[in-house]
């Protein structure tokens, strides 16, 4: 079967129409009239669980060998994983 020109236009259209489908609206909370995207609120939280965790670990006495690559990363995980659960 041979394609067209005419039928890579339309793949190549749908194709666009999928991909720009997700930036129609992105997710944000209001907070007293003012609209804070989600990936902030998900920053904060990942930073706050990173900061939780760093109590709970010095408190079970866990040393970390490289805690200054240690916690950022724990802090991205968090982040990642409320955005992946939650959006």
């Amino acid at each position: 079967m041979k394609r067209t020109p005419g039928a890579r236009r339309i793949w190549v259209i749908v194709f666009y129409c999928v991909c720009l489908d997700g930036c129609s609206q992105a997710p944000a909370y209001d907070v007293m009239g003012s609209l804070f995207p989600a990936w902030l609120v998900c920053i904060a939280t990942g930073g706050l669980l990173s900061l939780i965790a760093r109590i709970i670990l010095l408190r079970l006495r866990v040393n970390l060998p490289f805690p200054f690559l240690a916690y950022p990363c724990l802090a991205a995980a968090f982040t990642f994983g409320i955005w992946l659960i939650f959006y």
